[in-house]
């Protein structure tokens, strides 16, 4: 399937799903032609509460370097914050990587002072790969809706190991493929920081090549589970329940966020196969101790195959989640099965006063079901260390640089932009 004949499976979706995506793009447009109105309605004194004024950032060290005032207001009269920054990074799955990095941080909501937010970054990889991503978390009308998107574009030819196994030693296979992800959900508040909502979602893999490569038990698997060979298309709608009462949720510094999706993908909506899946996402953050600038993070991701047979690249896999934080000290896409459930625990402190350094330390487990087995394999550790460098002091984003510990010597970085989770 060729690049264009996307469009085309676009526009033979039913009237219904034309109508949903219509309606996510109109109210996107909307929130961003309403921003300045929601903007000038801001309490300024939340600035000043956070007391961003006492912490340093990358702007403030470039200001004091080169005596060049970046910020053109004064930081208590700041409503929106642009952070564009070019970066290095690192990554077991891509080498070396040049990133060009992008947050906008604002308020949409005078009452609660929740930040909405929208990352874009473009990355170019060491190993000839490329991709973009979009990613937002959009509340406005006095937060009644909030929009949420993940859009991708890949280029990646990458390694795989096949359906989920210990085994590090395993040949892997080489396989490209360009990727295109949509994803976005439209919400409702029905009760404070409770939402339901429904959304679109598109997986489409096209020019996928194992270079000449059509033996061994990994490409035996690919074929197993993609019978169209060179592409793969899952279209699905879906059912969301979200509870979120973080602050920020590119840096909480407290509180809860549970979500459930379950999304049925259909033929009829240009899916190659039916097949359902469901998704419980939880995280929570306290203070600890209580009156410190420390907190302690717990997360919870189950990736689960209800019925059906999904595509071999759709399938729960390791670094694959919504922002592709899963698994440090892992390969992304190193595991892969119908069913994952992965925890996580990260302990995260300043290194000094400022807030410009900052620590963690984290350790993770997850667990795949067997090949063709109702059972999960063993669980599979990692451990790591990392630091954070402040970023943008007023949306508190950092930049994240970790080093992650896998069985049987896996072991490498992994960069963000935003807190892991």
């Amino acid at each position: 399937m060729k690049f264009k004949q996307i469009f085309k499976l676009s526009f033979s979706l039913p009237g219904k799903v034309l109508l949903i995506l219509l309606l996510f793009l109109i109210c996107s447009a909307e929130t961003y032609s309403n921003q300045e109105t929601y903007l000038n309605e801001l309490n300024n004194d939340f600035v000043h509460r956070s007391d961003s004024t006492a912490q340093k950032d990358v702007y403030d060290v470039i200001e004091k370097i080169f005596k060049y005032k970046v910020r053109s207001k004064p930081d208590s009269l700041i409503k929106r914050f642009v952070a564009p920054m070019p970066a290095v990074g690192y990554a077991i799955v891509s080498g070396f990587t040049a990133v060009l990095a992008t947050n906008v941080s604002f308020y949409t909501d005078s009452v609660k002072n929740k930040f909405s937010s929208v990352l874009a970054n473009a990355f170019y990889s060491q190993y000839n790969q490329y991709w973009f991503t979009v990613n937002s978390n959009i509340f406005y009308n006095k937060r009644k809706l909030f929009f949420n998107n993940d859009w991708r574009f890949y280029k990646y030819p990458v390694e795989t190991y096949g359906i989920s196994t210990t085994n590090i030693n395993l040949s892997p296979l080489a396989i490209d493929f360009n990727y295109l992800r949509l994803y976005q959900i439209l919400y409702r508040e029905i009760r404070p920081d409770f939402f339901i909502g429904g959304g679109y979602h598109l997986d489409y893999h096209f020019n996928i090549s194992t270079g000449g490569v059509t033996t061994g038990t990994v490409y035996e698997e690919m074929q197993r589970y993609d019978s169209k060979g060179d592409y793969s298309v899952s279209s699905g709608v879906s059912v969301d329940f979200l509870y979120d009462n973080r602050k920020n949720s590119r840096n909480p510094q407290g509180g809860l966020y549970a979500m459930l999706q379950y999304r049925p993908n259909f033929i009829f909506l240009g899916s190659d196969k039916n097949w359902q899946s469901m998704h419980i996402d939880a995280r929570y953050y306290l203070k600890f101790p209580s009156q410190s600038n420390n907190i302690l993070a717990f997360w919870s991701y189950n990736a689960l195959t209800l019925t059906g047979r999904p595509p071999y690249l759709d399938m729960p896999s390791i670094g694959w989640d919504d922002y592709s934080n899963s698994g440090r000290g892992y390969v992304q896409g190193r595991f892969i099965g119908r069913n994952m459930s992965y925890l996580e625990t990260e302990y995260r402190f300043p290194l000094i006063p400022s807030g410009l350094l900052g620590g963690v330390i984290f350790g993770n487990a997850e667990s795949f079901y067997k090949r063709y087995e109702n059972s999960l394999n063993l669980i599979i550790p990692g451990v790591g260390f990392g630091i954070r460098l402040k970023m943008e002091k007023h949306s508190n984003i950092n930049i994240a640089i970790d080093y992650g510990f896998g069985i049987e010597g896996s072991h490498g970085f992994a960069f963000n932009l935003g807190e892991v989770f």
